[in-house]
């Protein structure tokens, strides 16, 4: 398994989603998982969805600049992206980084253990 290509896949995966349906995010997360968004921490499935889709914008386009990975422990890995995020209607695009600990299912698919997203302002 190329850990970058993993990675790539899941960036692509997760940011498509994310634009398009944010609820269809809820299978990538499980109730132990944790996001750090902006500082708030939320845990569980269902609770990051819920401050996920209540993000106060409805449509956006991230646009993915960097994507970096490394190996984990237990087969697990690091994910750190940066990129622009652009709101439908505004002019200019903020940009982020977004950090995502991937972890091995049964399955042979990865599930987001830990999610830490900023804004980065200039």
């Amino acid at each position: 398994m190329d850990p970058d290509a993993v990675a790539k896949a899941f960036v692509e995966h997760y940011y498509s989603t994310f634009d398009a349906n944010r609820a269809g995010l809820a299978n990538l997360y499980q109730e132990g998982s944790m996001l750090t968004f902006e500082g708030q921490k939320i845990q569980g499935s269902q609770n990051i969805v819920a401050k996920l889709t209540s993000l106060p914008f409805q449509q956006c386009k991230h646009n993915i600049t960097t994507v970096d990975c490394q190996h984990s422990g237990s087969g697990g890995m690091l994910v750190f992206v940066s990129g622009n995020l652009q709101l439908a209607g505004e002019q200019h695009a903020l940009k982020f980084s977004q950090m995502f600990h991937l972890m091995p299912t049964p399955q042979g698919s990865f599930y987001v253990l830990n999610d830490i997203f900023r804004l980065n302002y200039a």
